[in-house]
């Protein structure tokens, strides 16, 4: 705990501000990645995509449990309103995933089922579905890149790079549902990006109400903790558990420790 206090570097209101809408940008830009992905043919990018998985799989449990948990508990102490925080990330990603319907991973039946040269007379409600989701999503993440932020540097830093290796797999999925849905695929892009920047006004939010209220971050931490250790274990790692090849299932058991390792990296800032 004490040496994580020491290492954490608290950062002046104005640069929280400037990292904060930096890094979210980034992550909002992250929803382009499907002009990418356009020209791989789908056996290429199902096998990419797993080992992205795997890797982000990795990333969120190790910043959750090597960042956020351990610089909750050091800043604020670890009591049953920390407890209770976390708990409330995992119930809250959940209600998000059964209630709105959005998968934060995306199944791979659905990037097989996508006809680049289909396009439905209507777009169906489940492309709709995932866009809100998808904006709930997005407006959650920026909430919490900004209270890392808020933190120290290291946790923001931390933090953002766990939501950028979680947003590339999910934003190849979104525009395989969307084009799935009916979208042509410029609107899809469009739209894409439209609901990332929903990340900038969580951000936004959070950022004004930390001036105004203070403590935000207090329970926007292990809230966020509770959410990534939701996503890695509900919807990412039982996704690898479809893999049947033993080769294949050990590269991911490989990305997945990277992942972990990434988080332990940062440690040293």
């Amino acid at each position: 705990m004490e040496t994580i206090s020491l290492l954490s570097t608290e950062l002046p209101s104005s640069n929280i501000w400037l990292y904060s809408i930096v890094s979210v940008s980034i992550v909002s830009l992250i929803s382009l990645v499907g002009l990418f992905t356009l020209s791989i043919k789908v056996k290429h990018l199902q096998r990419v995509l797993m080992f992205f998985v795997s890797f982000a799989a990795g990333a969120l449990l190790g910043d959750a449990f090597l960042h956020l948990i351990p610089e909750a508990s050091a800043e604020f102490g670890f009591g049953l309103s920390t407890s209770i925080s976390i708990l409330a990330g995992i119930v809250i990603f959940f209600v998000i995933e059964r209630f709105i319907h959005f998968q934060h991973c995306h199944h791979i039946e659905e990037i097989q089922n996508c006809d680049s040269s289909h396009h439905e007379p209507h777009v169906h409600v489940f492309a709709k579905m995932n866009l809100i989701g998808d904006s709930v999503h997005n407006f959650i993440d920026g909430m919490v890149i900004a209270a890392s932020f808020i933190v120290s540097k290291e946790v923001g830093i931390a933090t953002t790079l766990a939501v950028v290796l979680h947003e590339i797999p999910q934003e190849i999925g979104d525009f395989a549902v969307l084009i799935h849905g009916g979208f042509t695929r410029t609107r899809a892009l469009v739209m894409n990006f439209i609901t990332a920047l929903f990340a900038v006004l969580g951000a936004v939010l959070t950022l004004v109400l930390s001036e105004r209220i203070g403590g935000v971050e207090e329970y926007l931490v292990p809230i966020a903790a509770g959410g990534f250790i939701y996503i890695a274990c509900s919807d990412l790692i039982p996704e690898l558990h479809k893999e049947s090849s033993r080769v294949k299932l050990v590269g991911q058991f490989v990305m997945f420790l990277v992942g972990i390792g990434v988080m332990w990296l940062l440690l040293g800032q």
